[in-house]
């Protein structure tokens, strides 16, 4: 036979073999519902060798999840052809948190197959709640910081902007937080522990990065001095990807996630000799970094494994920025500043100023301002805090053992940066040493906001007090020696996340009301709602869903703390980190005033009320941990005693996460924004409540200020003093004595808490936070708000009374906070910061 025909015969032969084994699979249908059971059953099958008698809710949602990605997968790709084929100039968000929640859902609407997936599993019989049930919460967060960059990649994928968002693979989130006699216990997050179907893992595009050694002065063949770092210790960053498709548009972006490797991951030589743990030591202590988020600091080690995570995913991302620049680009660092856009979410990616310096000097041989040049036109910074002790700062001699190159090099940006300060204010040593980059009070250490200020073109704020403040009280000289480089972008939240997914019956009555299903595209729409606001019909409807929420949140309420509540009572929520200056400890005292008023007179007239309380107090952070305890234990008290008639419930749920919040936000009636006037930036948990129509009492703090502004004064509880009085306090002396004297109630609930009351035979369990009110200065100003706090709530329990008044002020909060879509946020980054036209993928 000739060699032809012998070809041929055997590809027949080969196509034939392959039909036969293909021919179990299923084959797509015109019919979506249809073609979904087909991808389902395949991955089922195929991928996870499950049938569908032996199925378990686990096997369905991976399926599932499979099938869902197969379909992001493949417009990922075409977004990802078209951004490379048009040459698209780039964001690159670096955040070390990304608090994503569980992606199915989200996945699904945004793909716009929620509908046809639902359906697909109804057909096959699969309990729709358990599959859902089965996706663990990612681990890749802890907070506002995390929740926010979620929302950010949600919405610039939404507006079809080209944008990569960069950031840790952590093998174990913060921790899972459970509760023993009241204390807070952390427990291993093991969220990875089956895997996640989600990622798309590319070894052929890991990074080699290097930390520890030291610097040699060396010189080239011409005779210049050329610092060599040496003698380092390598380590290799893999990348997991992330599929970020957006709603209502082609367009899939990718979260990239860096998981850290040992160049070598075994020592043969000790393996074989029986040094086993020997062998893979550089392994273990390599794969640390990408290990836990957010080790505990308070050790030297913590510190250093903190600084090692930075560096690490810092140093991967911009190689491979650099990586896709150059693919098109060749050596074309002349343009990098005009394709790139990198933005540092707070000061933990700050290392990537000196980093890219380092790589434009010593690698790439660039001299220093042209350098310089192309950095400052690149980065822009977010800031996060207005708290001086929360801004990042390392300590030299840290950096120095780890990182002893980009020290030299942060030196040299400090030396000339000062010298741009010495010729704005010539002679003033105080502003040199406000200014500098190094502080030199006590042991030196590096302030990596003030490196991030200096590296970047723009510094924003994230609401617009906090902005004023930024430029008024943290950093004036920055503002003066930068004119125009600070600016506002007031934080939002993805309206997918926080209201359709989380509350899809409030949204179907949202699509049903406006006609409108393209709301979650434009929340500007939602300001329709307010016609309907006064109308008994649709306050009946409005409010009856929030009943139904309530009923849930019950139910979980009495699976995770055992404790039995009314969904008719009014349920008041703080859900956020555990910080002092968030004051959870202020609404604690107003819970202990309202027992005691009702122990006094049980037949007081006040409007049952169930506290509900989620939040994780940092490992290190003992007064928090001790103000938790305070309101298990009070509240534990409190639910057990039957004199005040179950008119005062507190439950503080366990665990604090995006799953558990999707379920309070919908159900919550008031939303608790208490913190300290000029100590919050932002905010977004205050957002997401109102959107969901719950009412806010708060102070005139980050956002709350603005959401006022939108939903107006007869629809939000505003109490305490503003930024100025709090200032005025201060400066005139604040003595929270004068207050403790000065208010009967206020005395005498502080004491109460201060004795053995709530805990038999210990009698100092909650001195730390006795002492932090009294003796220890009480830093946030808990006891001067409390009278006006205590009033506000007066006012609360009035207006609940009036279901008509309540129910038109919930209906006005969701109609008016449209302006706090992160899609307006990325929108404004866009055009103000970054420069960023849309690519829409076709």
């Amino acid at each position: 036979m000739p060699a032809a025909k012998k070809s041929s015969a055997k590809t027949k032969a080969a196509s034939a073999q392959a039909k036969t084994v293909a021919a179990p699979r299923r084959r797509a249908s015109d019919d979506p519902v249809e073609s979904i059971k087909a991808s389902i059953l395949d991955h089922l099958t195929h991928t996870f060798a499950r049938d569908t008698a032996g199925a378990t809710p686990r096997d369905w949602f991976l399926a599932t999840a499979m099938s869902a990605r197969d379909h992001l997968t493949s417009r990922l790709i075409k977004t990802q052809s078209a951004h490379n084929d048009q040459n698209v100039r780039r964001l690159y968000y670096l955040s070390l948190e990304y608090l994503m929640g569980r992606l199915l859902i989200s996945s699904l609407q945004n793909a716009g197959v929620y509908d046809h997936t639902r359906q697909a599993l109804e057909e096959l019989g699969v309990d729709w709640e358990a599959l859902r049930a089965s996706e663990d919460d990612m681990g890749l967060g802890n907070g506002g910081l995390g929740r926010l960059a979620a929302c950010f990649i949600d919405s610039l994928a939404t507006l079809d902007l080209p944008a990569i968002g960069y950031g840790i693979n952590y093998e174990f989130g913060l921790f899972r937080q459970a509760f023993e006699n009241g204390h807070q216990v952390e427990n291993p997050d093991s969220w990875m522990i089956y895997g996640t179907p989600w990622e798309l893992m590319h070894p052929e595009y890991q990074q080699e990065v290097q930390i520890y050694g030291e610097v040699e002065n060396v010189f080239d063949d011409s005779g210049n001095y050329r610092p060599q770092w040496v003698n380092t210790h390598k380590l290799v960053g893999v990348p997991n990807d992330i599929p970020v498709p957006g709603y209502g548009t082609e367009t899939v972006n990718i979260l990239r996630l860096w998981t850290s490797h040992a160049t070598e991951p075994l020592d043969l030589n000790a393996f074989n000799e029986g040094g086993y743990v020997e062998a893979v030591r550089n392994k273990a202590t390599s794969e640390t970094i990408s290990k836990v988020l957010y080790p505990n600091d308070k050790t030297e080690n913590g510190k250093e494994l903190r600084l090692v995570q930075q560096y690490f995913f810092v140093a991967c991302s911009l190689k491979d920025i650099i990586r896709r620049h150059m693919r098109v680009e060749g050596n074309g660092w002349h343009n990098f500043a005009d394709k790139v856009a990198v933005q540092l979410n707070d000061t933990h990616p700050a290392i990537a100023v000196a980093e890219l310096l380092r790589i434009l000097i010593d690698e790439e041989s660039l001299d220093w301002d042209e350098a310089w040049a192309i950095i400052t036109k690149t980065f822009a910074y977010t800031n996060h805090t207005l708290l001086p002790e929360a801004l990042e700062k390392w300590g030299v001699p840290l950096y120095a053992r780890v990182l002893p190159r980009h020290l030299q090099l942060i030196y040299e940006i400090n030396r000339r940066h000062l010298e741009t300060v010495a010729a704005k204010w010539p002679g003033d040593n105080e502003m040199l040493s406000t200014c500098s980059i190094v502080e030199e009070g006590g042991g030196k250490q590096l302030r990596m906001a003030h490196l991030a200020v200096v590296g970047s073109h723009a510094v924003n704020g994230v609401a617009a007090l906090h902005t004023e403040l930024l430029k008024k009280d943290l950093f004036p000289y920055f503002d003066t020696l930068f004119p125009g480089k600070f600016r506002n972008k007031t934080n939002g939240i993805t309206p997918r996340r926080w209201l359709l997914d989380c509350n899809p019956a409030l949204s179907a009555l949202i699509t049903k009301t406006l006609g409108r299903p393209d709301w979650p595209r434009n929340l500007d729409l939602l300001q329709a709602l307010g016609k309907e606001a006064d109308q008994p019909a649709f306050q009946q409807e409005f409010m009856a869903i929030k009943r139904v929420n309530k009923v849930a949140l019950a139910e979980t309420i009495q699976e995770l703390c055992g404790i039995e509540v009314s969904p008719d009572a009014l349920f008041d929520v703080q859900i956020k980190r555990l910080h002092e200056y968030k004051r959870q400890h202020l609404n604690l005292l107003h819970i202990v005033a309202l027992y005691r008023r009702l122990l006094q007179n049980p037949d007081l007239d006040m409007v049952p009320r169930v506290f509900v309380f989620a939040a994780k107090a940092a490992p290190g952070y003992d007064l928090a941990k001790n103000i938790i305890r305070a309101i298990n234990v009070i509240g534990a008290r409190i639910n057990h005693d039957e004199r005040i008639q179950g008119k005062l419930k507190v439950a503080f749920l366990p665990n604090y996460r995006v799953t558990l919040a999707e379920k309070i936000i919908p159900a919550a009636d008031l939303s608790e924004q208490i913190s300290t006037a000029g100590k919050e930036a932002s905010g977004t948990g205050n957002m997401k409540l109102a959107l969901n129509g719950a009412l806010t009492i708060g102070t005139l703090d980050g956002a709350n200020v603005e959401i006022g502004e939108e939903v107006g004064d007869d629809n939000i509880f505003i109490f305490g003093m503003t930024v100025e009085e709090v200032e005025a306090v201060r400066n005139a002396g604040y003595r929270p004595y004068d207050f403790y004297y000065a208010d009967e109630e206020l005395r005498a609930v502080i004491d109460w808490i201060g004795s053995d009351y709530f805990t038999p035979g210990e009698r100092h369990a909650f001195a730390p936070l006795h002492h932090s009110l009294l003796d220890g200065g009480d830093p946030y100003m808990v006891l001067a708000d409390f009278r006006s706090y205590s009033d506000a709530h007066l006012a609360v329990d009035a207006a609940y009374r009036d279901s008509p008044r309540w129910a038109k002020m919930a209906i006005m909060n969701t109609a008016r906070v449209g302006k706090f879509s992160s899609d307006r946020t990325i929108r404004e980054y866009a055009e103000d910061i970054w420069n960023l036209p849309p690519v829409p993928v076709k």
